[in-house]
C-alpha cells in the first residue's frame, strides 16, 4: 500500500469515485490507500458533496507550504500524548473542525471546539487555545463567547483563578438541549403567527404545518437526548462493603 502524499490523480479518482455514490471504504480499495486517509482528504476539503480534485490538490500545496514557512520560525508539533502520531492527531483536527464547519459552526468557533474536545483534560485556558491555534487573544475570546451562548462550552476558574474552558459528556447534552430550546422558541413565534394571518389562509396554514414539524422534532430532540444521557452518562455503581446478611450468605 503506497505512502506519502496522495497525488492530483489519486484525487481525481476520489472525486470519480464520490461522484459514483461510492463508499469511502471502495474507494480508497480503488486507490490503494487506508480508509482513514480518503476520509481525512474528504471531510477537509469540502466533504463528500463539495469536493473538487483540483481545489483539493491546490489546498494541500499551500498548507503544506505554509507549514515549510513557519518552520524556521521555531515553531513546534504539540508534544502528543500516549505514543500519538502528531501529524495524523493534527489532519484529523483539521477533519473535525471541518465536520463542526459543515454542520454550520463559523471556523474559529470550529477550530476552538475541535482543540478542546481533542484534549486530553477536557480544558484549556485562553492563552492555551491562542499558543496552540496560533490566533490572536481577541479571536479566541469570540469564539469562546458564542460556544458558551450555545452551551457548547463553560467556564470554570483553576486553582490558580485563571478562567478555564471545558467540554465534557455533559456538554453535548446541554447543547442538544439547548438546541431543542431554539426550536421550540420558533414553534411558538410561528403559532402566534397562524394566529394573526388567520388558520384559514394559506401563509397560515404554511407556518401552522411549520409549527407541528418543529415541535415534533423539538419534543423528540430533547427527549431523546434525557434518554441518552441516563442510559451513556450513567457512572456504574462502585461496589461497596458487603452488608452483614450479605456477607453471612456467601460465607454458607
Amino acid at each position: 500500500m503506497p505512502g506519502g502524499r496522495l497525488t492530483q490523480q489519486e484525487r481525481q479518482q476520489i472525486a470519480l469515485g464520490l461522484a459514483d455514490g461510492l463508499a469511502y471504504a471502495e474507494i480508497a480499495r480503488r486507490v490503494d490507500r487506508p480508509t482513514s486517509t480518503i476520509t481525512r482528504e474528504v471531510m477537509r476539503n469540502g466533504g463528500p458533496t463539495a469536493y473538487r480534485a483540483d481545489l483539493a490538490h491546490r489546498a494541500t500545496e499551500h498548507r503544506a507550504h505554509r507549514r515549510r514557512q513557519a518552520a524556521p520560525q521555531g515553531a513546534k508539533a504539540t508534544p502528543q500524548a500516549h505514543g500519538r502520531d502528531a501529524e495524523a492527531v493534527r489532519e484529523y483536527e483539521e477533519v473535525f473542525t471541518t465536520v463542526l464547519m459543515a454542520s454550520g459552526m463559523p471556523k474559529m468557533m470550529a477550530r476552538v471546539m475541535a482543540c478542546l474536545t481533542l484534549t486530553d483534560s477536557g480544558s484549556l485556558t485562553a492563552s492555551e487555545l491562542v499558543q496552540r491555534l496560533q490566533v490572536s487573544p481577541a479571536s479566541v475570546s469570540k469564539a469562546i463567547a458564542f460556544l458558551d451562548e450555545q452551551a457548547f462550552v463553560r467556564r470554570e476558574r483553576d486553582e490558580r483563578r485563571r478562567e478555564r474552558y471545558v467540554v465534557d459528556d455533559d456538554i453535548w447534552y446541554q447543547s442538544t438541549v439547548a438546541s431543542a430550546r431554539s426550536i421550540a422558541q420558533v414553534v411558538e413565534t410561528a403559532r402566534q403567527g397562524v394566529g394573526i394571518l388567520g388558520s384559514g389562509t394559506p401563509a397560515g396554514a404554511r407556518l401552522e404545518n411549520v409549527a407541528r414539524f418543529l415541535d415534533f422534532v423539538s419534543e423528540t430532540t430533547a427527549r431523546a437526548a434525557e434518554q441518552a444521557r441516563e442510559v451513556l452518562h450513567t457512572k456504574a455503581r462502585t461496589p461497596g462493603p458487603a452488608a452483614p446478611e450479605e456477607a453471612e450468605m456467601t460465607d454458607r
